[in-house]
């Protein structure tokens, strides 16, 4: 795995760490512990959301249980508790991906609003003949707002090409970025492939003509760590629920003086400083982009989440999700008409696949039937799929908490999948 801008937090740092014990992780995450239509439950979907630690429900469910109130200006005990884990839950944030200042982290309700937010901003910068530069491996939630950006602005939507492994054409960056180029948004991370962009060097080229760059960071920050002071890009985001945290939170990580720069996405309470009838003026960052009441016992999870997650060190992670995505690639060759789609040199633990002669939907419920959850279709990437001439495909993601023992059972299970039916 080639890692872009790690980076441990100066809390990681200091901490000691907890030796990673891959069968104490899996007590740690109550849902594993079923059977699904009579098998033991294999959680390979990972990729669209990640499993909950006992931490991070214990969390939710105290805040609810103790200190149940909103946040900021309530003049009471259970208020001000709210506030303090609320406001800490932010402060976790900033050090876990090392930005500079707590301004500079604002709450979304995850991935997708986080982008749209920084599209809506811009509309007023860009005029027709600006570019945007997205790449052909985009979710589709950093396609769809640029579109809409382009389409208000007058701008054109510009994109990097890929080969067959999945990884940017070598020199196709390049010959797009001129003096038109205003923004460049691109994935960190493939959802359907699990490629690791070089996004780093993207963002120093970007820097050189004066785009602004935003990284979707969704699939990134559940592998390995990221640090904004060593990318320096000027926005990053990601969601909650595939940290190991609640759905319903996410993160917009902007410079300080971009964020300034943008006007407030949306109107309300908390976003204002002053209100009458004849002008509004807005609070400060963070709270200028955060109208009404937020997503509070989210946060609390998603620090918790982190919490959890920077307990073991990294390394140690990084290599055993490394030696599942090893294994599943040594398997590929005993199931006989299995292709993998996407085999770039840099990637983390996704396996995006067909099988001659079977649908990938079929192969999703065959897997099902058998305890194996796995994902399928177009994963939100169609032009993606337009490139390989696929309808969709079939995908396990692997998270820290699978087993080889696991991977040996999905590999099975295909097998047997296609024996039966191909």
């Amino acid at each position: 795995m080639n890692q872009q801008a790690v980076s441990k937090s100066a809390k990681s740092d200091t901490e000691q760490k907890v030796p990673f014990d891959i069968e104490k992780v899996r007590k740690d995450f109550p849902i594993l512990d079923q059977e699904i239509n009579g098998k033991p439950l294999i959680y390979l979907d990972n990729g669209a959301s990640a499993q909950k630690p006992n931490a991070v429900i214990k969390a939710i469910n105290d805040y609810y249980c103790q200190d149940n109130a909103n946040v900021h200006r309530g003049a009471h005990t259970l208020g001000d508790r709210a506030t303090a884990a609320f406001e800490g839950a932010r402060e976790r944030v900033r050090e876990f991906i090392n930005a500079a200042s707590t301004k500079e982290i604002i709450w979304t309700s995850g991935t997708t609003e986080a982008i749209n937010l920084v599209a809506s901003g811009l509309t007023s910068t860009l005029k027709s003949g600006d570019e945007i530069i997205v790449s052909r491996i985009e979710h589709h939630a950093n396609i769809v707002p640029w579109q809409m950006l382009a389409e208000r602005t007058g701008a054109t939507l510009k994109v990097i090409e890929i080969n067959e492994a999945g990884e940017l054409q070598e020199g196709a960056y390049e010959a797009l970025l001129s003096e038109k180029t205003k923004v460049v948004a691109v994935t960190h991370v493939s959802n359907v492939l699990g490629t690791i962009n070089p996004v780093k060097d993207m963002i120093e080229k970007a820097k050189s003509v004066g785009a602004i760059t935003l990284i979707d960071g969704a699939q990134a920050v559940p592998h390995f760590m990221v640090d904004m002071q060593a990318l320096d890009c000027d926005f990053y985001v990601f969601s909650s629920h595939k940290l190991f945290g609640p759905t319903g939170i996410g993160v917009l990580y902007g410079k300080e003086s971009r964020l300034n720069a943008l006007p407030p996405y949306q109107g309300g309470g908390e976003m204002i400083e002053r209100v009458t009838f004849e002008k509004t003026t807005y609070n400060e960052l963070p709270y200028k982009f955060e109208a009404g009441t937020p997503a509070i016992s989210e946060a609390i999870g998603l620090a918790k989440a982190i919490d959890y997650f920077c307990q073991f060190d990294r390394a140690d992670v990084e290599a055993h999700e490394n030696s599942l995505m090893d294994y599943a690639n040594s398997l590929v060759k005993t199931v006989p008409g299995m292709k993998v789609i996407g085999t770039a040199k840099n990637k983390v633990p996704v396996m995006s696949f067909m099988i001659e002669g079977l649908h990938p939907s079929d192969i999703g419920t065959l897997l099902d039937q058998q305890g194996i959850a796995i994902r399928t279709g177009n994963h939100c990437a169609m032009p993606l799929m337009d490139f390989y001439s696929l309808p969709g495909t079939a995908r396990a993601s692997f998270a820290f908490y699978n087993t080889k023992a696991e991977v040996e059972t999905l590999f099975k299970g295909l097998e047997k999948i296609q024996r039966l039916f191909a």
